[in-house]
């Protein structure tokens, strides 16, 4: 949590140098069995509330809490979020106080609490997300090396399944085109969660629903997939495979 929001209260530009703040945690995600909490206790008594910690415009502040929970969502681990965080509380938490309900008047606060639900549906219906959380053959880095402040990683099922989803994490404020990462199959990769749509009060930069795989090793995998990475976002991609090949596969 700390590693976390150290990285989103810095601006933008200099997430970059301090990538080993998002990465470290994999370190140790399966020595034990981790809540990713965000708690109520870093927003009371001065922190601030999240969006108050990151930096930036208000377009910016909601691009970047976007981004930290598509990753929080896709993370080994379970989730746990304080009240408020849903839909992007501006006042810190007070026990005597209600919650800021009529922001969600706005669009910005509605079409947040929004992307909370989108992600919580993709926690239920991705068994990748679930099925091996606390186990490292649930996981497994595509690159966590780029200094540009881009990640990509895999979430794998159960062992005896060959579902998988690709993450794809832009923490940097600029969009990344033709960006290459490797993929372990060849195929269309759907992309079902993009944090930037225009629907979560993106810019609506991506895919336009997704990319077919090309025959180009990359990142040690048999084949890659070009993309387009939104400024501040979080990027989860699925195979699609036809009938046949699904078929054969199981």
């Amino acid at each position: 949590m700390h590693d976390m929001l150290d990285y989103f209260s810095m601006d933008p530009w200099f997430r970059q140098f301090h990538q080993n703040l998002v990465t470290f945690s994999i370190m140790y995600a399966f020595n034990e069995n981790f809540m990713l909490a965000l708690s109520h206790d870093e927003v009371v008594h001065g922190k601030s509330n999240i969006i108050g910690k990151i930096p930036g415009d208000d377009w910016g502040k909601f691009a970047s809490m976007r981004c930290l929970y598509g990753y929080m969502f896709t993370h080994p681990g379970k989730q746990t979020m304080f009240m408020g965080m849903e839909f992007g509380q501006w006042y810190e938490w007070n026990v005597w106080d209600d919650l800021q309900w009529e922001l969600t008047q706005y669009d910005s606060h509605a079409k947040l609490r929004d992307y909370i639900r989108a992600l919580n549906n993709l926690a239920r219906q991705e068994s990748a997300l679930y099925t091996n959380d606390f186990d490292y053959s649930g996981f497994q880095w595509i690159d966590c090396s780029d200094t540009s402040g881009v990640i990509s990683f895999m979430r794998r099922g159960a062992d005896d399944s060959n579902e998988f989803l690709v993450v794809v994490c832009n923490f940097a404020p600029v969009v990344r085109s033709n960006y290459r990462i490797g993929v372990p199959e060849s195929g269309f990769y759907q992309e079902i969660l993009n944090s930037d749509a225009t629907e979560f009060w993106g810019s609506g930069a991506g895919n336009l629903g997704g990319k077919n795989s090309d025959d180009i090793g990359y990142h040690n995998q048999p084949y890659s997939v070009e993309l387009c990475l939104p400024m501040l976002s979080t990027l989860v991609l699925k195979l699609r495979r036809d009938p046949e090949t699904e078929t054969e596969a199981e």
